[in-house]
């Protein structure tokens, strides 16, 4: 199978069960937001020194699989095979945010209090963090967007609200590992 099959260059291209749509359809930006965020994981996951760390990332990477799935089909998708596969691959779970959660609460029990604004950086793995984290929150704005004129679960918008939540604890934990952090002073 060839990975190009021209049906897109004309600027469209199909949604699960077959619809065609916009690339500028809010739908793909959203999607592709998290496409955006699963290959930033990865450079980030390249930099972790645990195997665990490593582990939880590529979960992440797995659930926004999932995530990415669900806002391919279309609310008025109607093949019933594809509806069936698509609910069993694409189901948000709440423990997926508590665990996001239980993360987020272990990290920052191990870090000093923050009395203001961080400055991004301090070493390349904290950078790259950070980088996800600002995607990641564009990633929410595009579900939110796309909420507004189509329903959009709201498992998803919460583990996405969660996980900029987690980049950001994770990036001070890998900022501390090996440097101080720097804030902002207010001017």
């Amino acid at each position: 199978m060839k990975i190009y099959t021209k049906t897109g260059d004309c600027g469209q291209t199909s949604l699960i069960g077959g619809r065609r749509v916009s690339k500028s359809d809010l739908r793909l930006e959203a999607y592709g937001t998290l496409d955006e965020l699963n290959a930033n994981l990865a450079l980030l996951r390249e930099h972790l020194s645990t195997e665990s760390g490593k582990e939880h990332i590529i979960d992440i990477q797995k659930h926004l699989f999932r995530l990415g799935a669900q806002l391919a089909t279309p609310p008025d998708a109607t093949n019933p095979k594809i509806l069936e596969n698509c609910q069993r691959v694409t189901e948000i779970t709440e423990s997926m945010t508590e665990e996001l959660e239980n993360e987020i609460d272990l990290v920052e029990a191990s870090l000093p209090v923050q009395h203001s604004f961080i400055l991004p950086g301090g070493n390349e793995a904290t950078a790259i963090c950070h980088i996800c984290r600002t995607v990641c929150r564009r990633a929410e704005r595009c579900c939110v967007a796309l909420s507004e004129v189509s329903p959009v679960d709201a498992a998803l918008l919460r583990y996405l609200n969660r996980l900029s939540d987690y980049l950001f604890v994770l990036s001070r934990k890998l900022c501390l590992k090996e440097s101080e952090e720097m804030f902002w002073d207010g001017i």
